[in-house]
């Protein structure tokens, strides 16, 4: 199982249309609907199942691990 806190979700609000896609498949409720667009409200609660990912429409999620952005 993949450790806690250990990744950084970014919402391209650019491209996020509000469908909520996103909010309904992620298992650890990390992210919800506000003001019409995805948003991060519990990021350390996310595991890495990249699910907001492959299954937003619009390509408006990603995950990415805080571990190798921190050796950049």
């Amino acid at each position: 199982m993949a450790k806690k806190g250990k990744w950084l979700i970014q919402i391209n609000a650019d491209w996020c249309k509000g469908c909520g896609i996103c909010v309904e498949f992620c298992p650890t409720h990390v992210l919800a609907l506000k003001d019409g667009l995805a948003v991060v409200v519990e990021p350390d609660e996310c595991t890495g199942c990249r699910m907001c990912c492959l299954r937003c429409p619009d390509l408006a999620v990603e995950v990415f691990d805080k571990v190798e952005n921190d050796a950049a």
